[in-house]
Parts: structure tokens; C-alpha cells; sequence
């Protein structure tokens, strides 16, 4: 069986949520992306044209520093990658992650929370981060996601 990672950044829960069944139903290890400084309601709200997420949105160098780093990434060959779904793409804070590490080699699967949009740019995106890397298409997950929904669209990644 592949080794496999499951990192995620989620604002809400819900993206940590799915990540968890995700993990469970694949036998992967789990990483929490978590931003160096957190995020706060205010930040968050995306009406408000001077809040962070907005702000780091509109800037696309925006590198939020993230608060650890996954130990021996060279052991995963499969890492799902999830995140909610902002400004039709993958927040800042992922591609502060894609550039963190060699994924050279890596199968990079992403996922996505969302009330209803797609992951839009993220893969091309991720790709561009991540030379090396065959970074997938994805899919958006809503919130109450099935364990066994999760696992049967994880296995074209996992080696039996």
C-alpha cells in the first residue's frame, strides 16, 4: 500500500471534518495546515474588501506562514490536499504549502469544501507550485460527505 498524507486547512471545521473521515477511510497520516497566525471571523469576511482573506486573495504572492511542517514528507507518495473553496480557487495558504516541499514523483489529489462552487483554477494552480508533481483534478465535498463516498473516490489514487 502507497503511503499517504492527508493535509488540510480549514477555516470553519468543515474542511477539517472531511479531511478526518478521508484519513480514517484511507489508512493516511494526518496534517493540519495551520496558518502561523490564526484566522478570525473578521478576517474571514469576504463582503469586506479590507479584510485578510480578502486581501491575501487579491495578492497573488500572498504566502501565509504556516505554523509546522510534515516530517518526512519523502515517505508519502499520495498526498490529498483540502481546503475550502475561496475566490474560486485554493487559498493562499496552500500554495504557501506547495512550495514548502519537493512533490517531485508525488501524486498530489486536492479536495475541496464548498457550499457550491468548484475548485475553479486549483489544480492548474497546484500544478504550477509543484513541478514534479501530477497534481489531479479533485473534487468538492460538501459538508456531510459519506465516509464510503470518500473512500470509493480515493481508491483510483491508492495502491492495493
Amino acid at each position: 500500500m502507497s503511503k499517504i498524507l492527508t493535509a488540510y486547512f480549514s477555516a470553519s471545521g468543515v474542511t477539517r471534518r472531511v479531511a478526518e473521515k478521508l484519513a480514517k477511510e484511507t489508512g493516511a497520516d494526518l496534517f493540519e495546515i495551520e496558518p502561523e497566525i490564526p484566522y478570525t471571523d473578521a478576517d474571514l469576511d469576504w463582503m469586506d474588501k479590507k479584510s485578510r482573506s480578502t486581501v491575501e486573495m487579491n495578492d497573488r504572492g500572498c504566502r501565509p506562514a504556516i505554523r509546522s511542517r510534515v516530517e518526512n514528507m519523502e515517505q508519502y507518495e499520495v498526498v490529498f490536499v483540502g481546503f475550502p473553496v475561496w475566490w474560486y480557487r485554493e487559498p493562499s495558504i496552500i500554495d504557501t504549502f506547495m512550495e514548502q516541499y519537493d512533490f517531485t514523483g508525488k501524486t498530489v489529489v486536492p479536495f475541496a469544501t464548498s457550499g457550491g462552487s468548484g475548485l475553479g483554477s486549483s489544480r492548474k494552480n497546484m500544478q504550477a507550485l509543484s513541478a514534479g508533481a501530477r497534481v489531479e483534478e479533485g473534487k468538492r465535498f460538501s459538508a456531510g460527505v459519506s465516509g464510503r463516498e470518500l473512500a470509493g473516490w480515493a481508491a483510483e489514487w491508492i495502491a492495493g
